[in-house]
C-alpha cells in the first residue's frame, strides 16, 4: 500500500477513423502520462471512438473480447507499468452490448466497468450494468463511473460502501453542463469522503462542444487541479492519503 498514487485525468479530443488512430493517440497520451509519473491513466467515456452513438450502427466502432486493434494499448501498460482507463462501445461474449470502461493492467490482464445510469438515446443502444467497478491498484481502491453515473448519489455512494479511495468519472459534459460538472464531482467527493477524478471528452461533439474541466476533487469537495482548455490535454496530479484520513 502506498501513501500516495500518481493520476492523470486525459482529456481526449477523440479522432476520426474509429479504434485504430484513437488506440495509437492513447498510447501517445500514455507515454506523456508516464513522463510525469502516473500509475494510472483515466481516459473519458467513449474515448476509442468519440460520442457518436449513430456510427455505432458500424460493428466496426465496437471492441469485443481479445480485440487484437488493442495489442499496442496492452504494450504501452506493459513497458511504462501504468494502469489505464480506455472508454469504448464493447460487445460481450454473448453479444450484450455495454457502454464500458476497459482496464488494461500492465501484467495484460483487464476489467471492464459497465455504465449503470444510460441517458437518453444510449437506453436504445447499450444494456446497463449494475453498480461500478472497484480496482485495486498500489493498495488503493479505484472506483469507475461512466457520466450520467456521476448524477446519481447512490453510485458514487455503493463506491464508498465497497471501499473506493477513489471516484473515477469517464464522461462528456458539454459548454452548457459545467455548472453541473462542478457540482456532481464536487458533491460525490464530498459527500463520500474520498478523492474524485474527471477525464472529460474534448473540442466538439455530436452533442455540443465539451466543456473541458478535467481534474481533480479532494475529500472535502474542493477542486485540486483543472485543465486549461477544452482540447485534449494532460492532467496529472498526486493523490495523498494523509487528505483521506482527515476525514475519515
Amino acid at each position: 500500500m502506498t501513501d500516495a498514487l500518481t493520476v492523470s485525468a486525459v482529456q481526449y479530443q477523440a479522432l476520426e477513423g474509429g479504434i485504430v488512430p484513437n488506440v495509437q493517440e492513447h498510447v501517445r497520451l500514455i507515454e506523456d502520462a508516464e513522463s510525469h509519473g502516473a500509475r494510472l491513466v483515466v481516459f473519458p467515456g467513449l474515448s476509442l471512438t468519440g460520442y457518436n452513438l449513430e456510427q455505432l450502427a458500424d460493428d466496426g466502432y465496437w471492441l469485443q473480447q481479445n480485440d487484437p486493434r488493442l495489442g499496442d494499448l496492452y504494450e504501452i501498460c506493459r513497458r511504462t507499468g501504468i494502469t489505464a482507463v480506455a472508454g469504448a462501445a464493447y460487445r460481450e461474449p454473448d453479444g450484450t452490448p455495454r457502454l464500458a470502461s476497459l482496464v488494461i493492467h500492465p501484467d495484460g490482464t483487464t476489467g471492464l466497468g459497465f455504465k449503470t445510469h444510460l441517458h437518453g438515446q444510449e437506453q436504445e443502444v447499450f444494456a446497463a450494468g449494475d453498480g461500478a467497478l472497484v480496482i485495486d491498484l498500489d493498495g488503493w481502491k479505484i472506483a469507475l463511473a461512466i457520466c450520467f453515473d456521476a448524477a446519481v448519489p447512490a453510485h458514487s455512494t455503493g463506491a464508498a460502501q465497497s471501499g473506493a479511495d477513489i471516484y473515477a468519472v469517464s464522461a462528456l459534459y458539454t459548454l452548457a453542463e459545467d455548472r453541473r460538472l462542478a457540482l456532481h464531482l464536487g458533491a460525490r467527493a464530498m459527500d463520500n469522503r474520498m478523492f474524485a477524478i474527471l477525464a472529460n471528452l474534448g473540442g466538439s461533439t455530436a452533442l455540443g462542444p465539451s466543456c473541458g474541466l478535467s481534474g481533480f476533487w479532494g475529500p472535502d469537495g474542493f477542486e485540486l487541479k483543472k485543465a486549461v482548455g477544452t482540447g485534449t490535454e494532460v492532467v496529472t496530479t498526486v493523490l495523498q492519503r494523509s487528505a483521506l484520513r482527515k476525514f475519515r
